[in-house]
């Protein structure tokens, strides 16, 4: 079982540790399973909206433009052929869903498989329950500061939507807050360093259990 340090904002130790449990944060992980969530989880974020107009789409075209003999040129049956300049797109895109579906088992063994791998590389901090009286991107920085993290791409979970840490967080450049349930795959890895509030770790292992 992995322990780890408790620091406080101020980058101080707070003299209390905190153990991360094996079953979640010390599995041995399972690549493929993460692989099959990070994909799903970027297809799930394409919006399928793509469309080109094809010759039945672009307006006009209803008249044959010349007689089909004795021009000496080509027959042509509409002016808005693909061959033609304004014509429509052969086999252009069509709107589709991209979704994939995985099931709760795979989802989960991705995630744990994730923190694992955090664990394993050692890219893992814990941090105090904190929150701001009021959202000052200046107070996060210096946080960040004082934790000798400034600069690195960071995940910050917190135990439950904090609106004055989120606002205070959301501009900074390679920083993004997530409440610890709604954290996914891609997100625990797209990351240097995974910083956990403490009570964060606890909502992880019951939503693992």
């Amino acid at each position: 079982m992995m322990k780890l340090d408790v620091y406080k904002i101020d980058g101080n130790q707070s003299g209390d540790s905190i153990e991360l449990s094996d079953e979640i944060f010390g599995i041995e992980p399972n690549d493929h399973v993460i692989y099959l969530a990070v994909k799903a989880h970027l297809a799930n974020r394409r919006q399928g909206t793509h469309k080109t107009k094809e010759r039945s789409d672009v307006r006009g075209g209803g008249r044959k433009p010349w007689k089909q003999k004795g021009r000496g040129t080509a027959r042509a049956g509409t002016t808005r052929s693909p061959i033609w300049i304004g014509g429509g797109t052969i086999f252009g895109p069509k709107p589709r869903n991209y979704r994939q579906k995985l099931n709760k088992k795979v989802k989960r063994l991705a995630r744990k498989s994730a923190l694992s791998h955090k664990a394993k590389a050692e890219q893992i901090m814990v941090v105090e329950d904190f929150n701001f009286e009021v959202p000052k991107t200046k107070d996060f920085e210096n946080m960040l500061d004082a934790l000798k993290i400034k600069g690195k791409k960071t995940l910050l979970l917190t135990h439950e939507r904090l609106e004055n840490v989120y606002k205070a967080g959301r501009n900074i450049n390679k920083v993004n807050i997530l409440e610890a349930q709604n954290v996914s795959t891609y997100d625990l890895l797209n990351n240097q360093v995974l910083l956990l509030q403490k009570s964060a770790v606890d909502k992880l292992v019951s939503l693992f259990n």
